[in-house]
């Protein structure tokens, strides 16, 4: 029986945290080193989203997906509130990791 994989909702945000991408991955420090890199994707790259400063974890990368179809729908201020809950100083944690 093949082990189901953990899936990560993560949110990216450039220098001047005024932009905010959601994304999901089952390796989330390779997905975030890419992105950190400029190769993660289109938007991050354009926007220098390279600090990471949201992270959930769930069982299953299919919960991770219906996570973020949801977040991706919230506006701005709910995501920021969302967010100050674990990390009220929007500081990156990519080092943490």
């Amino acid at each position: 029986m093949k082990k189901k994989k953990k899936g990560y909702i993560y949110i990216l945000t450039n220098k001047g945290r005024s932009v905010f991408y959601t994304g999901v991955t089952v390796d989330l420090k390779d997905r975030i080193r890419r992105h950190r890199q400029g190769d993660g994707s289109q938007f991050t790259a354009k926007y220098n989203c390279r600090y990471l400063i949201y992270i959930e974890e769930h069982a299953t990368i299919l919960k991770a997906i219906e996570r973020e179809k949801q977040l991706k729908n919230w506006n701005r201020s709910w995501k920021l509130e969302l967010i100050r809950k674990i990390n009220p100083q929007l500081r990156d944690l990519w080092f943490e990791l």
